[in-house]
């Protein structure tokens, strides 16, 4: 059964991951979602193992005009306008960066208060996506949602969202996402 968003805000608040469902009429893809300044590598490795797909970094334009990160590509021409900018590692701190320690490395540094576009190099293992100011109001989009409910959550704007597979590598959807919600123990809401 689905959560409260009252539900989901506390476990954002907690540290806890979440699913996010989009609309039935848009993807009805369900992705991993924590607020980024909660994330840690235990948390990316769960994301990688068990959600499987792209471990991306939702942030407001403010974050990315100040990571000097253009979108890409510049003309978006994809299906659902999902806002990519260049890919991104912390430039100090990590190794090859693709590690779960790594990506949550970088993730920290690129969310931090006074971070400098000097502190991350490109291309990188995190994959930025940009929210629409109105949040939800103006895109229903994961991006959007994961940044309105980390910042509902006082944890600021940006968040960590990863899609979650199938073992078979198709898209999880419906009762699969369900029943992934029920074997990990995660909330999921719509």
């Amino acid at each position: 059964m689905f959560s409260s968003v009252k539900k989901i805000i506390q476990d954002a608040k907690k540290g806890k991951i979440f699913i996010l469902v989009d609309d039935k009429n848009r993807e009805n893809e369900g992705d991993l979602v924590i607020p980024a300044a909660k994330i840690d590598h235990k948390k990316i490795n769960f994301m990688a193992t068990h959600g499987r797909g792209l471990i991306c970094l939702a942030i407001d334009k403010k974050k990315a005009k100040a990571l000097n990160l253009s979108l890409m590509p510049s003309r978006n021409s994809s299906r659902l306008q999902t806002a990519f900018t260049i890919s991104i590692e912390a430039r100090k701190g990590v190794t090859t960066g693709i590690s779960a320690k790594d990506r949550a490395h970088t993730i920290k540094t690129a969310i931090k208060k006074n971070v400098k576009a000097k502190d991350i190099s490109t291309p990188g293992h995190i994959f930025p996506l940009v929210a629409k100011d109105g949040g939800v109001l103006e895109r229903a989009g994961h991006t959007e949602a994961s940044v309105d409910i980390a910042k509902l959550a006082g944890c600021g704007p940006s968040g960590v969202i990863c899609e979650i597979m199938n073992t078979d590598g198709s898209m999880a959807k419906g009762r699969h996402l369900l029943n992934y919600a029920n074997k990990f123990n995660l909330n999921i809401a719509r």
